[in-house]
């Protein structure tokens, strides 16, 4: 029997978004979690070059597996070895492996509710269950060692992001340790979705790896290099594991593309650029914050990281949807509906993402304020 899995909402909103664009109208997309801004310079040189001089087959890059495996070092100070770094084509088949990799089908695994809803859904196309756990403003949104502990019997494993997704926010540096911790003593295994990790406001970002040796790592170039289309990701596996990783690697997805490895090697070497889109990116958190007043919106969460504002909508509407599809159509913004990351409360919440160019997010919030403004007017009316 097939899993039931249910569809990524936003997507809908992108493709009526495009609809519009393509009729004319003037669209603004914060409905996705991307970057606006192009790969790196030298990147984008360096793809160019293997274009027009190399054949394409099916290939590993040696040398970029040994630059993640050295960027563990600098950045985390963890050793991992170079055949420890499965590369994939992107984070999503990264989370895939990770889960088929450690876990057998019926596995129950823990992720934190409102979550990134390829976690549900992937969990349940492997005939796992997945635990989703309330976390709310009390928490951070995050999945605490006490809620881990108060698990009887102890779950399987254990997704957990940190900056996550849709709130931006970042699990502290000694609560990822306590947790840690706990998923040692309980047999917990965990998994670290790290892709945000580099687009921090508040201060470096902690892998899982510090504590958790045994953690199985997911990561990308999608946010922090600006390369999702070049759909290429890794997974750190741990020692016990590479095997069946690398396993499911060869037989489900072959290689990433050629051209993003290559890419992606030089991209490592461009933080001075990539620097500069955390800056633009601080700038759009702060235009966002400082509007949020102006359209009615007190209760978010804190956007330490990523580049999203999760916003409680629950006093204008009880459906993110309608209310997000209607902001498309009457502003030419678009947005992320909550019941995405939230099936049972995100139908009054809202996900904004201010990674578009910061003359686009001022344009954004113009056209929003008195939008925002009618909605509260009807709902006093």
């Amino acid at each position: 029997m097939t899993a039931p899995i249910e569809p990524f909402r936003a997507m809908a909103i992108g493709q009526l978004a495009h609809k519009l664009a393509a009729e004319g109208r003037s669209v603004i997309h914060m409905e996705y979690g991307q970057p606006s801004t192009s790969a790196p310079a030298a990147a984008l040189a360096k793809a160019h070059q293997v274009l027009d001089t190399e054949a394409q087959g099916y290939w590993e890059s040696a040398p970029l597996k040994e630059r993640i495996a050295r960027h563990y070092a600098e950045t985390q100070s963890v050793t991992i070895r170079p055949d420890q770094v499965i590369l994939t084509c992107g984070a999503s088949p990264a989370l895939l492996l990770a889960l088929s990799s450690a876990f057998a089908p019926g596995a129950r695994i823990v992720c934190a509710r409102p979550g990134y809803v390829a976690y549900r859904n992937t969990l349940r196309a492997l005939h796992m269950e997945p635990l989703e756990i309330p976390c709310g403003a009390a928490e951070r949104y995050q999945i605490t060692a006490a809620a881990l502990e108060a698990i009887h019997p102890a779950p399987d494993g254990v997704i957990i992001a940190s900056p996550a997704n849709p709130t931006g926010t970042i699990i502290a540096p000694d609560e990822l340790a306590t947790i840690a911790a706990v998923c040692a003593r309980r047999g917990i295994r965990i998994i670290s979705d790290e892709i945000y990790h580099g687009l921090s406001y508040t201060g470096p970002c902690v892998s899982a790896l510090v504590h958790a040796p045994d953690a199985l790592v997911v990561n990308s170039f999608s946010k922090y290099f600006s390369m999702p289309g070049w759909r290429l990701g890794w997974l750190a596996a741990p020692e016990d594991l590479v095997d069946a990783a690398y396993a499911r690697m060869s037989n489900l997805m072959l290689t990433p593309p050629v051209l993003a490895q290559h890419a992606g090697l030089i991209a490592f070497d461009c933080d001075d650029e990539l620097q500069g889109h955390i800056a633009t990116y601080a700038a759009n958190r702060e235009a966002m914050l400082a509007a949020l007043p102006a359209l009615g919106l007190g209760e978010i969460a804190p956007p330490d990281g990523a580049f999203y504002i999760w916003a409680d909508i629950g006093h204008l509407t009880n459906d993110s949807m309608e209310f997000c599809t209607r902001l498309l159509q009457e502003t030419g913004v678009a947005c992320a509906p909550g019941v995405d990351f939230d099936p049972v409360d995100g139908h009054r919440f809202m996900r904004f993402s201010f990674a578009v160019s910061t003359p686009l997010v001022n344009e954004a919030i113009e056209r929003m304020i008195p939008w925002f403004a009618r909605q509260r007017g009807a709902g006093q009316g």
